[in-house]
């Protein structure tokens, strides 16, 4: 990544940590779990982890910095982003989503505050807004580079005519863009090959955001990247044949080369050219673990193209 030359290819996802989504205190037990799965990450090389404002109701973030508290210096060795823009629903309405000027600026300065740390790698737009003025945003957005409190912006499921908007008021790249990408959710990948096609009606995706991202020099983070453990879990008789099938192949795979079920869900992924960067967030330890070693693993065009097909449920068109 170039604004973070640094960084691992694999992100963290803080999501799971910090209990449950509730107004529950944290406890020793919930910072020990985060302590456990920091360190797991740090010893797997991942050095990037990725945070929201609403993630546990702001607990994952809270657990987090008393886990910079417990280890002095760590702060200097990782790189932490996280998200503002939805808001749960409340006395003045429901839920929504905010990328107001002054919500933006009040989100950050919450998050430094849970997190114990007087700035963040990357800020992300969470949603986007249909209210959203760039302007403003574009307003906030300087604010916080010339406080400090923010190095590097990006977005988080928006598509390239709403990342395009916000560039032109901007004055700055966006340096990011976080959405859900994976073997099991393709309509990324199927915009392309229904270009021209009948069947494109089917595909919901934005066509030509991969693209613009890529000639850009906009990273791409993929959240949902293990297909939440359908392809490396267990898989049943009551599964889609597509599933079980792709299941057989994923652990074909992983016998061929050696490596977890996870690893080969995150190394197809990874596979593709526009250097897709997968985001995990098992609180599994040994899961962790097993996803490390995806970089390492370089499936033929051959093998991504079964997985793919296999997935798909029927052979290209």
């Amino acid at each position: 990544m170039r604004y973070l030359p640094n960084a691992s290819r694999l992100i963290y996802g803080c999501m799971g940590l910090g209990g449950g989504w509730n107004r529950d205190a944290i406890g020793p037990e919930h910072v020990h779990q985060a302590r456990a799965c920091v360190d797991a990450a740090l010893e797997s090389g991942i050095n990037l982890f990725d945070h929201a404002d609403i993630y546990a109701q702001g607990k994952a973030e809270q657990v987090f910095g008393e886990v910079l508290k417990q280890c002095p210096g760590l702060r200097e060795n990782i790189y932490l982003q996280s998200k503002s823009g939805i808001r749960f629903a409340d006395d003045a309405g429901p839920k929504r989503y905010d990328l107001s000027k002054g919500w933006i600026l009040q989100s950050v300065d919450g998050i430094l505050q849970r997190l114990g740390t007087e700035y963040l790698d990357l800020l992300m737009l969470h949603r986007p807004d249909p209210l959203m003025a760039p302007e403003a945003i574009a307003e906030a957005f300087e604010l916080l580079l010339e406080s400090g409190k923010v190095r590097n912006f990006g977005v988080s499921n928006m598509h390239a005519h709403q990342m395009q908007l916000l560039v032109g008021s901007l004055g700055r790249p966006l340096v990011a863009n976080q959405l859900e990408l994976s073997l099991h959710h393709r309509q990324w990948l199927e915009e392309g090959v229904f270009a021209g096609h009948p069947d494109a009606r089917r595909v919901g995706f934005s066509p030509g955001t991969l693209d613009y991202c890529r000639t850009q020099g906009v990273q791409l983070q993929a959240w949902g990247s293990l297909c939440r453990g359908l392809y490396s879990g267990s898989v049943t008789p009551e599964h889609p044949l597509s599933v079980r099938r792709t299941a057989a192949l994923v652990m074909d795979l992983a016998l061929q080369y050696q490596v977890s079920k996870e690893a080969v869900v995150l190394a197809w992924l990874m596979r593709h050219p526009a250097q897709i960067q997968p985001i995990i967030g098992t609180t599994d330890l040994e899961r962790i673990r097993a996803c490390a070693v995806a970089p390492s693993v370089e499936l033929g065009r051959a093998q991504w193209y079964s997985l793919y097909v296999a997935a798909r449920g029927e052979e290209l068109p």
